[in-house]
């Protein structure tokens, strides 16, 4: 490729992702999600594919394929759907708005949901100008509800079964090592979503008659207490019985990590990581322990005057490591309330959810990944068992009864959930480039 063409390409994946950075695509806001969606099929089109959109109950599905030269077919899964921007006045620049600054691209999406879907279509439409075909067939799925527990994606799988054939899937998530290099993974957590809800009087009520009526933010207090200890054991009765644990293999692997641990203190502003851990012991408990996070809480109606609430309400969400399934972790915590005398305090498994996803460390395509990575970075890339991310990987998996594995993009400062989401120019044409390094391994 001759350095003039190599401007013209990356114009070209600026251009697509200044597009795509336009639509908001936040999570749970239907209408623009489902123009994100018809974006994402004009992309893929336009890098060389046969894309098309399905219609499901939620966001839409796209759907996008090309034959290639060799029989064996890739799945690439994606999703559209991004972290809403937060107060736009914490951001330098308009959110939805793509911006270039000393070598690295701003705005939501670009290191997390849009980014590497671009990425990838970069990917393939490189290799079609260059090769005039792919060196194998890829099939392309581009879901809108990755960030809400794709309650869609398991029907979806199920109706477009033999569209989506194919012998292997590969993701983009995870984090970056010391020296900046992205980890690839055989595995992802699974995922439980779960609303909790305390109710009382059905009008707010006079602060002063909190000595003799209930107030709903106590009771979920409570509740949300009684889960977890101050030495961050989770207390539901039965919550680590299924948990398989780490393999001989997996420890000795998680010994010699090397996460970047002080780029990300510095990034999120953090003196230190939970009880002093490092080393060994931060990689054990980041990817082989299952978490019940609360990811927020609330009260109505809202006001600031001095009130008795009528009702609280609190979200949990679950990762779930190997031989933890959603519904049983939801069981185990209906029990634990009841246990516990939070009877009044209502338990609602949110829609989707999933379990883990575990593929062999010795599968071909997992060394087939680790040595395109090489190919890129020069330097050979370390393969891990699962990351502190949940992906439908196993939804993928069971239909359609294939291997799965993720290539990390994201970097530690990229604040894929706060202001100011960024990622280098380079980080993203790597991620390209590992793509096409793969496709002609396995073609």
């Amino acid at each position: 490729m001759t350095a003039p063409r190599s401007a013209l390409l990356t114009e070209r994946l600026i251009n697509d992702l200044r597009l795509a950075c336009a639509q908001p695509a936040t999570a749970g806001d239907g209408a623009s999600l489902a123009t994100m969606a018809e974006t994402v099929a004009q992309l893929a089109r336009r890098a060389g594919l046969d894309a098309h959109i399905e219609q499901t109950p939620g966001p839409p599905l796209v759907l996008a394929s090309r034959a290639g030269r060799a029989s064996f077919t890739l799945l690439l899964y994606h999703h559209y759907d991004c972290t809403p921007p937060g107060p736009w006045r914490a951001w330098d620049h308009e959110p939805f708005q793509l911006a270039e600054r000393d070598g690295a691209l701003f705005g939501r999406g670009v290191a997390h949901g849009k980014g590497p879907l671009l990425a990838h279509l970069h990917a393939l439409h490189t290799l079609l100008e260059h090769e005039g075909e792919l060196p194998c067939n890829v099939v392309l799925l581009a879901e809108g509800e990755g960030l809400s527990g794709s309650a869609q994606l398991g029907p979806a799988l199920a109706q477009h079964r033999a569209q989506l054939r194919a012998d292997a899937c590969l993701a983009t998530a995870g984090s970056r090592d010391v020296n900046g290099l992205p980890f690839c993974y055989t595995g992802c957590k699974g995922l439980l979503q779960v609303l909790l809800r305390a109710e009382a009087a059905r009008e707010a009520l006079p602060a002063g008659l909190a000595t003799i009526v209930r107030n709903p933010i106590w009771r979920l207090v409570g509740a949300l207490a009684s889960l977890k200890g101050d030495d961050e054991e989770i207390k539901i009765a039965g919550f680590y019985d299924d948990v398989a644990g780490p393999s001989r293999r997996d420890n000795t692997t998680l010994r010699q990590t090397n996460l970047d641990e002080a780029g990300r203190l510095s990034a999120w502003g953090l003196p230190a990581f939970l009880f002093d851990m490092s080393g060994p012991a931060l990689s054990q408990a980041e990817v082989t322990l299952p978490t019940c996070n609360i990811t927020s809480v609330s009260a109505g109606p809202a006001s600031d005057l001095p009130l008795v609430p009528t009702s609280a309400q609190a979200t949990l969400d679950m990762q779930l490591v190997p031989e933890q399934q959603p519904a049983r972790m939801f069981e185990l915590l209906q029990q634990h309330l009841q246990s516990r005398q939070f009877t009044d305090v209502e338990a609602t498994a949110l829609p989707g959810g999933y379990g883990s996803a575990v593929t062999d460390y010795d599968h071909p395509l997992v060394q087939h990944l680790a040595c395109a990575g090489e190919i890129v970075f020069g330097s050979p890339l370390q393969v891990l068992p699962a990351g502190s991310f949940a992906l439908p990987l196993r939804l993928l998996a069971e239909a359609l009864e294939l291997p799965t594995m993720s290539l990390a993009l994201a970097r530690a400062s990229s604040a894929i959930h706060g202001p100011n989401e960024h990622l280098p120019l380079d980080d993203l044409l790597q991620h390209a480039a590992v793509l096409m390094e793969l496709l002609r391994r396995v073609g």
